[in-house]
């Protein structure tokens, strides 16, 4: 029998930056909160400490701050006639582990959804007609807007400390930024990072072709920077240990960094890790939750936490199966296309073209989680969908975020894969190559879903999460697309040798190869409860005492990297919660 603990207002699953800035909104109100953290403890000092932390080996190749496939892990297959097999190894993304989640590890780089983006089906059908949208593809319009969502997008980036150039600024197109981008209601709260040579190599050709290059915006301090709730940030050192690392320098955006500090001061707010919950339990009539069921690592056996108010804050993956495991929203049935949790899984494409030049130094040891320069002339709001045969769209940018030895050593093609002539090779290229890339949206289709997996069960006997999910061809004609743009660009540069690395219209999806850790629907926002499990403000439309924050609730994928989005969308949340929901617990409308 599981132990019960004392009743809790709050109860928020994670502690990622969903759990953190849910945590501090509602602590603020005076709710009693405890936040459950499946993984350790993890803090600035002593975790992150120099040089402890950037060791290459034990951090960006064996994922010591990722979650374990022991712990737990997913299945998965490309079709419905596939049979699912469970990962052992994490490839293709890597999930965080312990306070601070995925968002200790990232690269930092934020961006928020064009305006577009947020309204896609209506803006195809309106420009185009319906009949451009393939039978099988799921997209649809978000239940709330970009003006909506721009004063949480703007807070979250003054929470987050986000550095960067406003290209539209109240509606003006200002020089230097990205002229294609959303209004903002203010600029960055810092300036752009420095751009090292390749980025001002890139942005040199790419200005020559008549495109607007920006520096590429994002959580890694230009300068020192003090947020609201009074946390410091120091200024970026670019030591080219980023994505993978924990940064030793308070120098990257992190719930860390930016806010758990101040909250765990808060008097109201308590959390434990080695928490995993297992379950959200249900009220007799099964329309509120009444708590969640976790595990303690320490003790050894489940315990009963009760709460008023429960919010799912975990990543994406995990979300959505604690959703399924505990009933809140109906399971999706590709089948009939009933069915709400689950639906709508997406992913990313990305694809890049690598430039050796004998002659020129680019020092890649020198580089930040978002060094770089961009264009966005290739976005969601500048393709003619009808003329070029697909829907989506891309950010192309020319990147240095490392020069780590055993991850990046970017080489010619047919250089001999080990001995003398592997060497050779390094001694002639390392420091010589910079690369262009592509990161572009993915469309939600009726056979990409998430379910609980029928044969493969985890450690405590719960169903682990299968999704199924491939290549479309409208995604495989969108990377063509913007392989042909980049290699005509990438010629310009006149470099001595070329490689490029692109999904082939034959390509399925591989697990194996690390692409994004960018996992998005399975609990998707909806205008009704036909349409996804969740309203408008993260609330699942069947317990309205339960909150489901992260990625999950993305529509379809956007064309940009997923936290900008996340973070507007929790703090839209928690206002709704704060304005609304504590004055008048129940259905928000």
């Amino acid at each position: 029998m599981a132990r019960q603990d004392p009743k809790k207002e709050v109860v928020i699953v994670g502690l990622g930056w969903t759990g953190a800035i849910m945590g501090m909104e509602l602590a603020e109100e005076g709710l009693e909160i405890l936040a459950l953290e499946r993984g350790p403890d993890r803090r600035t000092v002593p975790e992150m400490k120099y040089p402890e932390m950037i060791d290459e080996l034990s951090q960006g190749e064996r994922h010591k701050m990722m979650q374990r496939p022991s712990q737990s892990t997913i299945t998965i297959r490309r079709d419905l006639h596939e049979t699912a097999l469970p990962m052992r190894k994490w490839g293709s993304f890597l999930l965080g582990n312990g306070v601070g989640g995925s968002g200790v590890h990232w690269n930092g780089q934020n961006w928020r959804p064009q305006p577009v983006e947020m309204g896609l089906r209506s803006y195809v059908t309106d420009r185009w007609g319906a009949a451009i949208i393939p039978e099988d593809m799921t997209i649809g319009d978000y239940p709330v807007t970009y003006d909506n969502l721009e004063p949480f997008f703007d807070r979250f980036e003054y929470v987050a400390g986000i550095s960067g150039i406003a290209g539209n600024l109240n509606g003006e197109i200002r020089e230097g930024g990205n002229p294609f981008e959303g209004w903002r209601s203010r600029d960055y709260p810092m300036p752009a990072l420095p751009v090292t040579y390749n980025g001002a190599k890139f942005a040199e050709a790419a200005r020559a072709m008549g495109y607007h290059p920006f520096p590429r915006p994002g959580g890694n301090a230009s300068t020192s920077y003090v947020n609201e709730y009074g946390m410091q940030m120091g200024a970026c050192n670019f030591c080219g240990f980023c994505e993978r690392y924990g940064c030793y320098q308070y120098s990257k955006s992190s719930p860390q960094t930016t806010i758990l500090a101040a909250l765990f001061r808060k008097p109201n707010f308590s959390y434990r890790t080695g928490a995993e919950v297992l379950r959200v339990e249900m009220a007799a009539d099964g329309l509120t939750a009444t708590g969640v069921t976790y595990f303690d690592e320490d003790t050894g056996e489940e315990v009963f936490q009760p709460a008023d108010i429960v919010i799912l804050a975990a990543y994406q993956i995990e979300n959505v199966r604690l959703m399924l495991i505990s009933g809140i929203g109906q399971p999706y049935d590709p089948a009939t296309g009933k069915g709400v949790t689950g639906k709508n899984y997406g992913y990313q494409i990305t694809g890049s073209t690598s430039m050796f030049f004998r002659d020129e130094h680019f020092n890649p040891f020198v580089g930040s989680g978002i060094n770089g320069v961009c264009i966005d002339d290739f976005g969601m709001n500048a393709i003619d969908f009808g003329a070029e045969g697909f829907i989506g769209g891309a950010y192309i940018s020319s990147a240095q975020t490392n020069g780590q030895p055993i991850r990046s050593m970017p080489l010619p093609e047919n250089t001999p894969e080990w001995g003398a002539g592997w060497k050779s090779a390094i001694a002639e290229w390392y420091g010589h190559e910079m690369s262009i890339s592509h990161h572009a949206s993915v469309m939600s289709y009726r056979g990409h879903y998430c379910d609980l997996d029928p044969t493969y069960r985890d450690r405590h006997g719960r169903p682990l999460m299968r999704i199924t999910f491939d290549w479309h061809p409208n995604e495989l004609r969108l990377n063509a697309f913007l392989q042909e743009k980049i290699e005509a660009l990438a010629r310009t540069m006149q470099p001595d040798l070329m490689k490029s690395s692109y999904k082939d219209f034959d390509s399925r999806y591989d697990v194996r190869p690390y692409q994004t850790t960018h996992n998005t629907g399975g609990a998707i926002m909806s205008q009704t409860p036909e349409g996804g499990p969740l309203n408008r403000y993260l609330q699942a439309w069947d317990k309205h005492n339960v909150f489901v924050t992260g990625a999950g609730a993305f529509v379809q994928n956007t064309q940009y990297n997923p936290t900008g989005l996340v973070g507007g969308l929790a703090y839209w949340a928690a206002d709704a919660i704060r304005r609304q929901y504590l004055r008048n617990p129940g259905p928000l409308v």
